[in-house]
């Protein structure tokens, strides 16, 4: 008997994969959020038609953060007001006000509170971060402690403030802190900000600015007090706070309190999922591509936006969290791009890191990561008036600038961080006071000091055997 082969059938291209996702396709997002709204409008444009379903944990359409914290409290705009404009239809599946409680990357699946399943292609996670609470919670119910993040946060906020209160206490005076004091003072409120490190604004500027940045909350009338930590929040009988007691012994009469102690990145839901996801994000490549809990990269889950990190070629490939809004717009459309072309087709996410803040009158804006630089140079204006430009330098290189009312001068410095110019840079600024002529020590806060990142175990005897665990750092 003759032995006839069996016709090899023939190999299905890339290309020809890519074009009936194109067609026909599943495409989940995970995340109502300018990231999530950005790549959904950006694969409508780049021809997706297959079906695209988003789902987000609030029960609202994407809406604007920034404002929530400057015009909102300020009662120059409401918080149902802030709703992202639309660049076009996304002809999309919405699930909203109903949580991801769950991921199985085997079986390309999203759960979600309801006990509906969600089956997928292509996944883009974009669920950005939450404020973490205040971390007793018994304090945390007491009626006019805040938070702020969301929009129902900034409506209640904005409420509470139009009520008079008699003292605002705000703990942390990061740039949501710092914008929530100014606003508050704006309105002729009472306001105190409590601070465990030495200045405001020290973990993204560092002290040479913090400095700066004290000494005009208290020109505006703050109560800032630095190195100092709140120990503990009353209530009166009525469950409704009354007074702030700081590690100094010191007690502070308030009627509202602001939690302002940064963000937590939202990815608890994927405990357990296999995917490389922690409290400090979820590890991708340049392209946006999501790492699994091994370091291995997928094919078919990208993240974009606050919660995501990813190595940026500008800064030693480092893996930064970037809580910008220009970053999210720039890594979702990347994504979105990305998940629809070929691998030489895929283009690497280079935004340059910036970001802007309004507050006491004074408009601060940066680029590059000045947190990653060892010194300072102030190349224009000066510090004693509030107005100038703090180059960073690291390992003979500019890395970062920040400006105070010097916004226009930011893309020539963005340009000489593109370039790697060398710091301090070898030619004379205009307006360059003598304080600027060295640099000098840009005091960030010591950076052995453990953060909240989480740790792995590795178990097993053998390559075949090897698990990663991640458990949470003390």
């Amino acid at each position: 008997m003759r032995w006839t082969p069996r016709p090899r059938r023939r190999p299905v291209s890339s290309e020809g994969c890519l074009e009936r996702l194109k067609r026909e396709g599943r495409i989940v997002i995970v995340g109502a959020s300018l990231a999530g709204l950005r790549a959904a409008e950006t694969l409508r444009d780049e021809g997706f038609a297959g079906s695209l379903t988003i789902i987000g944990d609030e029960p609202y359409d994407p809406y604007d953060r920034p404002p929530l914290s400057k015009q909102v409290l300020l009662g120059r705009a409401t918080a149902d007001g802030t709703a992202l404009p639309r660049r076009r239809s996304v002809d999309a599946t919405w699930r909203l006000g109903v949580p991801a409680t769950g991921l199985d990357m085997a079986a390309k699946r999203v759960r979600l509170a309801d006990g509906d399943e969600v089956p997928y292609d292509r996944l883009l996670i974009a669920t950005g971060v939450r404020a973490r609470p205040w971390p007793r919670e018994a304090e945390a119910e007491l009626d006019g402690v805040f938070v702020l993040r969301t929009r129902d946060d900034a409506a209640g906020l904005a409420r509470r403030l139009d009520e008079g209160p008699k003292r605002v206490f705000v703990i942390g005076a990061g740039f949501t802190g710092s914008e929530i004091a100014s606003a508050c003072r704006e309105r002729g409120l009472p306001v105190t900000v409590a601070e465990r490190a030495a200045a405001p604004l020290v973990g993204a500027l560092g002290g040479v600015v913090g400095a700066v940045a004290a000494e005009l909350q208290r020109r505006h009338g703050v109560d800032l007090r630095c190195g100092v930590m709140v120990t503990a929040l009353e209530g009166d009988a009525t469950g409704r706070v009354r007074a702030a007691h700081l590690s100094d012994g010191s007690t502070v009469e308030t009627d509202v309190v602001v939690v302002s102690l940064g963000a937590t990145r939202n990815t608890g839901w994927l405990a357990g999922s296999g995917l490389g996801a922690g409290p400090r994000g979820i590890a991708c490549d340049a392209g946006c591509r999501a790492f699994d809990i091994r370091g291995i990269v997928t094919d078919d889950i990208y993240v974009a936006g606050d919660v995501a990190r990813s190595p940026h070629a500008l800064f030693g490939y480092q893996f930064l969290s970037l809580e910008h809004w220009g970053n999210a717009v720039a890594q979702a459309e990347i994504a979105a791009h990305n998940m629809l072309s070929e691998s030489t087709d895929r283009v690497p996410h280079m935004w340059m890191p910036a970001f802007w803040s309004s507050q006491f009158g004074v408009n601060i804006k940066s680029v590059g990561v000045p947190s990653l630089g060892t010194e300072i140079l102030i190349s224009q204006g000066s510090l004693e008036e509030h107005r100038f430009v703090g180059v960073y330098g690291y390992q003979g290189r500019v890395i970062g600038a920040v400006g105070f009312d010097q916004a226009k001068w930011m893309p020539f410095y963005q340009e000489l961080i593109e370039t790697t110019a060398p710091f301090p840079p070898p030619f004379p600024t205009v307006d360059r006071r003598s304080e600027g002529q060295q640099p000098m020590d840009a005091d960030f806060p010591d950076p052995s000091v453990p953060t909240h990142g989480p740790t792995v175990t590795l178990s097993g005897y053998s390559p075949a055997d090897r698990r990663i665990t991640f458990i949470p750092a003390h």
